[in-house]
This record gives C-alpha cells, structure tokens and sequence, in this order.
C-alpha cells in the first residue's frame, strides 16, 4: 500500500474544488450583480426604498459556494483516498477515514498514552483497514471487516474497544473477544496487553475451565473488563447451571476471523456462537466481525442481525496478500512431494519456515521423515499437549525451529514475525484455506514466498487456487484457468473430508536409525572440536 503523501492530497482537492467552484462561480457572476455595484434610490415610507427608474431591485448574493457544494467537494476528496488505499465500503453514514493517528486525538479524544502504545507496537501510520474501521467503531457503529492477512486487523478493533471502555471498572466483562483456535487467542492477549499498557484494564484468556468455573462464577468479585477465547470453552461456562459466567454488561462482542466461526458442521463454531450472543444482553451491545476472507454466510447472518451495519473491504475481496510470491508447483505423486521438499531444502532456504499438511497424521510422518536431515525441524498439532504446543510455537519464534510442520491449526490468523516461505506440501482444501495459509508469510510490508505442490489427485480445487494467483498479479498457466469448474457439492465434500493419500515414508526405518547414528557422532565431534 503506496501512502499518499500531503502534496498529492492537496493538489487532488484543488483539482476537485476547481472542477465543482469554477462552473458555479460562472454561474454566479452571469446571474447577478455585483454587491459593491451603486444603485440609485428613492426613498418613500417608513424607510422602503425603490430604483429611480421603477425597476425591480435583484437581491445581493455573495460569490461564495453553498454549503451543499462544499459538502460534495469534501465526499471527493474522501472518496478519492478510499481508492488510492483500495478501501470499500457500503453503508448510510459512513465515517471519514484518517490518515494519521494523531486525528483519532483531535476527533474522538483517544488518549496520548494510547496512541504512543500504537507506536510502540510498531504502527507509525494506520493501515487501510485501520483508517476506516477505527472510526467506525469509536462512532460506537456495527462493522463486518475484511482485509488481507498481516494489514493489522487486530489493533483496528482493539484501539476503539480499550478506549470506549475508558477505564476499569466492577461490572464483569464488558468486551468478549473471540478466537477459533487457542493460539490465536494468546496472540490476541499479548497484542491487548501491549495496546492497553497504562490503563489498568484486567484482561483475561480462558486456558484452563475448571480454574475458571471458581474465577468467573456468580460470587466472584468482577474484577474484570476484557475476556479473550474461543467460543467452546466459553459456552461451556454459560451452560453450567447457574452460569459459571455473564455476559450481561458486554458493550463490545469483535469476532476474529468470523468466516472460520461461521463453519457448519463438526468443524464450525455457529451454534457456539448463537449461545454466546443470545447471553449478551445488554442493549448498548455492538458487534464487529474481523476476517481475511469474507463467506456468504457471514454477510448475510451480519445483514440480518446487525443494525446499521456498515461493510468495510480492503483490496480484493478473497484475494491473497499482494507481497506474497506465488507458485503452483506439478510433482506427480506423494513420493514426488518429499523429492521436491528435498531440493528446496538443498537449494538452501531462509528460515523461518512453515510446512502445512492436510491431517495430524501426515505431519507426524513428514516429521519423523525429516528429523534426521540435519534441519531443526519441529511439528504441531492438536495431539500435542498444550505445554508442548507453546514450547514450539516459542521456540518458532526465537529462532531455535527452522522448519515448522503443521496442520490448519496455524492456518489462521497467527503472526509469526519474518516467516520467509510457506509450503503447502498437501493441497488446500479451499481457496480460502490457502489464502489464510500463505498469509503467515508477506506480513506488515515483508515480502515473502508461497510453494504449493499439487497432484493428478487435487484438481477439484486447482482452478479456484489458481484463480487467486492470477487475482494477485502472479504468472498462472493459461490451461489451470480453462479447467473443468466443479459444482459446489463437491467443493464442499473436499472442505469436509480430505482425500486419502499414502504415507509419506521413501527412507526404510534401518536407514534412519543409521542416519540418526551418523547425525549424532558429527555433532558430538563438532563439539570436541
């Protein structure tokens, strides 16, 4: 995203004031007189006057625009950052946008302290999303949001909810924050505990339910003002009888990444959903709906339940981040996946990376067929234990994993800083999977690349993935274009249950145990050295 710089605003609004001033000052001069222009006057009763020669006298008007043309000059100029930033929106009443956060001080009184708390974060100017969503929602409006991935979504609802809650109060929770994925929530907890440093808000992630039946429950003390989860462990609370939580006095109810909680079936979290808000009762509620991807589903169970709704859409809707590298890689069959991840391995990579496989299954056995290439391979997902999940996610993050295999687990919304590659050595079951899978890399102005290895066996879905390369000006081949389209029924087969495919195993076990052996000894022998 290419910020305009003042000297490009100014000469656009000259440009603008000059096409809608000009003809109505023309106009203006045709119509009527000069106001410094003498005309001669008699004087009859009780001071009305009247021309010497009998004419009607013509009212004097300034030369000035009318408010309504000043009015559309203003809608330009707004409509015109809109597009250089590619930002979308619809709605009635819409707020302006900002350019610079000092204008969230001078418009809507954010605090200093929470402004310098942006900077720290790393936010010098506000991301598209951020110029149009923050004031939306510090105007207390209904928003659904979609941006691409790495634009800086969270803050965008974050700063607006720690300044609406303006301090700390004895009401229980008064914003719920919601999470499709236990990770994603820590993530949420730490950037909330960044932006709201200094203003004693008492924010809280559910980790473990049956601490939190004692710390939630009807005799608690309410010493608390910003809960962040994921919707099972929530609705778990709510349904013990009496409710182990309330949600009475929620004024802010933000779901992240909504199109994954809007999922039908086992996978989906909509009936948790329609429990936690039917138990946010309070009537100053407002909602916000958070995504990279925007579905159907969530459009329209937005349109239907939230009022003024207004809709914000950054770039290309479903498209994939412009700073990603992509591409479409035939290798045959399963055992051409390995050869391939081994050349690329050989040909040298810049850590950190990221594998994503279709189960939990073929991570374990990608895993255990890596671990002795001499690489600092790890794997994650939803069968390690949640010290074991944390250990790696921190030891990804400090730089000790190279390689870290996974499911759709971390498919979602999760930052990790710098990731250089994303391979998707089994193909996504959706566009909109693949697009959530490629946005861990090509994150807050990095650039980063995507290699995805696809078979005879995934062209269901190759002509919809190859239609975001193309969307996201990459080079795609003009026959993956011109492939049969499939019906949405068997989109949908594939979304819910992944293609069989054989194991990943090309080493026999004797041969790995003998390179481990070998791994071993050169390790110990580096460090006699």
């Amino acid at each position: 995203m290419v910020r305009p710089s003042k000297n490009d605003i100014n000469n656009t609004v000259e440009k603008i004031k000059d096409e809608v001033l000009e003809p109505t000052e023309s106009k203006a001069k045709r119509k009527y007189k000069d106001e410094n222009e003498d005309v001669d006057e008699i004087t009859l009763l009780d001071g009305l006057s009247v021309p010497k020669d009998g004419s009607v006298p013509v009212k004097k008007r300034k030369k000035v625009a009318t408010a309504d043309k000043m009015l559309k000059l203003e809608q330009e100029k707004i409509n015109h950052l809109r597009n250089m930033n590619r930002i979308s929106v619809t709605g009635s009443h819409i707020s302006k946008l900002i350019l610079e956060f000092n204008e969230l001080k001078t418009n809507y009184q954010v605090s200093e302290n929470l402004l310098n708390n942006m900077k720290n974060s790393g936010y010098l100017y506000p991301t598209p999303i951020q110029m149009q969503a923050m004031p939306i929602m510090l105007e207390g409006r209904q928003i659904l949001a979609c941006a691409p991935t790495g634009s800086g979504k969270t803050a965008a609802f974050l700063l607006p909810i720690i300044h609406s809650l303006r301090g700390p109060q004895k009401k229980g929770f008064r914003a719920v924050i919601l999470n499709p994925t236990r990770e994603l929530a820590k993530q949420t907890c730490r950037e909330c505990l960044k932006l709201s440093d200094g203003c004693d808000f008492r924010i809280h992630i559910i980790s473990k339910v049956n601490q939190a039946l004692i710390k939630y429950g009807p005799s608690s003390s309410q010493k608390f003002d910003i809960l962040i989860t994921t919707p099972k462990r929530l609705v778990f609370l709510l349904n013990q009888d009496p409710p182990a939580i309330s949600l009475n006095n929620v004024e802010w109810l933000i779901v992240d990444e909504a199109d994954k909680l809007f999922e039908e079936g086992i996978r989906g979290f909509r009936e948790q959903l329609e429990e936690i808000t039917k138990a946010c009762i309070s009537t100053n509620l407002r909602r916000g709906m958070f995504s990279a991807t925007n579905t159907p589903a969530v459009s329209k169970w937005c349109r239907r339940n939230m009022k003024g709704l207004i809709t914000v859409t950054v770039g290309q809707r479903n498209a994939a981040a412009d700073l990603v590298d992509q591409n479409l890689l035939f290798v045959g069959s399963e055992r051409g996946k390995l050869v391939e991840f081994r050349n690329i391995i050989q040909k040298g990579i810049s850590p950190p990376v990221l594998v994503f496989v279709q189960s939990k299954e073929r991570a374990q056995e990608l895993f255990n067929e890596l671990l002795y290439d001499g690489i600092n391979v790890d794997v994650i997902h939803a069968d390690r234990t949640m010290t074991q999940r944390d250990n790696t996610v921190r030891c990804f993050r400090e730089g000790k994993i190279w390689v870290l295999i996974c499911t759709e687990l971390m498919g979602r919304g999760i930052d990790f800083k710098g990731v250089n590659l994303v391979i998707n050595y089994d193909f996504p079951p959706s566009a909109i999977s693949y697009i959530h899978r490629i946005g861990r890399t090509g994150r807050a102005g990095h650039k980063g690349k995507a290699i995805t290895f696809f078979t005879q066996q995934d062209t269901v879905n190759l002509r919809s993935i190859a239609a975001v390369l193309r969307a996201s000006g990459c080079d795609v081949p003009d026959y993956m274009l011109a492939m049969k389209k499939h019906s949405k029924k068997e989109r949908r087969k594939l979304e819910r249950t992944a293609p069989t495919r054989g194991k990943i195993l090309t080493v026999p076990t004797y041969k790995r145990r003998k390179r481990k052996s070998c791994v071993e000894k050169k390790s110990e022998s580096e460090k006699e050295m």
